[in-house]
Formats: C-alpha cells, structure tokens, sequence
C-alpha cells in the first residue's frame, strides 16, 4: 500500500493466507525526536498479530499493509474492492 492510503484508526492486512494471516490495527502516527522518521504504532487484532503490539517504520508498515479491512460480524473483509478469490457472485 501506498503511505497516503494508510491512516490511524483503520485496519490493515497482510493478504496472506493460512497461519501467517493477520490485521493490526494503526494505532498512532509519531516523529523520532532524533530523525523526524515517522514510527507507526499498532496493535495487532486478528492471526497472526492477535495480542501484540509494536511499532515499525512507515515504509515497514507499508510493505506489510496489502490492503484495508473491516469488520463484519465475524469476518473481515477487504475494503474498497473485490475479493480476488471470487470466482462466483455474491446471491441473497
């Protein structure tokens, strides 16, 4: 993902699938005193990242970040675009 696209408060995953699989949430954008690099701090919520929380270099985040997910009810699924599994539409 691009940096513009990612922002705090949002849910991102890495697009894998299986065990590695997992969504952190961005929690908070900050500057190193020392560099003005930006850190991202974030929480993981699901897979993977369930339970833990760090921080990385915006780039990092980047790199790992496929796309953004929501929520819902008990699936997460890819915002802003179409599932690139589907073979089938979707039926009532």
């Amino acid at each position: 993902m691009s940096l513009d696209e990612i922002k705090p408060g949002y849910f991102y995953s890495n697009g894998a699938y299986g065990r590695t699989w997992g969504v952190r949430q961005l929690a908070r954008v900050t500057l190193e005193a020392e560099t003005g690099a930006m850190q991202f701090h974030f929480r993981g919520v699901a897979g993977t990242c369930r339970r833990k929380q760090g921080q990385c270099s915006a780039d990092e985040f980047a790199r790992w970040a496929k796309y953004q997910v929501a929520l819902h009810e008990n699936d997460w699924k890819r915002v802003g675009g179409e599932d690139p599994t589907r073979t089938e539409p979707e039926t009532c």
